[in-house]
């Protein structure tokens, strides 16, 4: 039986056309209806016109904390860097960021760590 309905639909195929983005099938379901299967077509997206307007940018908002970098003074008490001198690796500009500056030293703690994270009033800019 299945080498039946394998023959009936390469027969059926042979004169079906064969497009490269939109391909119909032909084909019979149990039931004997026709029903023809169609494949999703490969869609360009539509090319920008010059009658469209011109996007305004918005323009940014100023940055948070010292610039990349910076040398800074550690203000926290229990840091192990305290009254310490770091550079400025990078700063974080979400403003929900509880301590947005990462610090870089030359003198490493006890765990054998070099960088720390800082809250924007914890560092002085020196």
């Amino acid at each position: 039986m299945a080498s039946c309905s394998m023959a009936f639909a390469a027969s059926s195929l042979v004169g079906t056309p064969n497009i490269t983005n939109n391909v119909m099938l032909p084909f019979r379901n149990p039931r004997g209806s026709r029903l023809i299967v169609k494949v999703a077509e490969d869609v360009a997206p539509p090319a920008a016109t010059s009658a469209e307007p011109a996007k305004e940018e918005k323009p940014k908002p100023p940055s948070i904390g010292p610039k990349r970098g910076a040398k800074v003074k550690i203000l926290r008490k229990e840091s192990y860097w305290f009254k310490g001198v770091g550079s400025v690796v990078t700063v974080d500009q979400d403003p929900k960021t509880r301590y947005p500056v990462v610090v870089r030293f030359n003198k490493v703690n006890y765990a054998n760590v070099s960088t720390n994270n800082y809250a924007l009033d914890e560092i002085q800019e020196v």
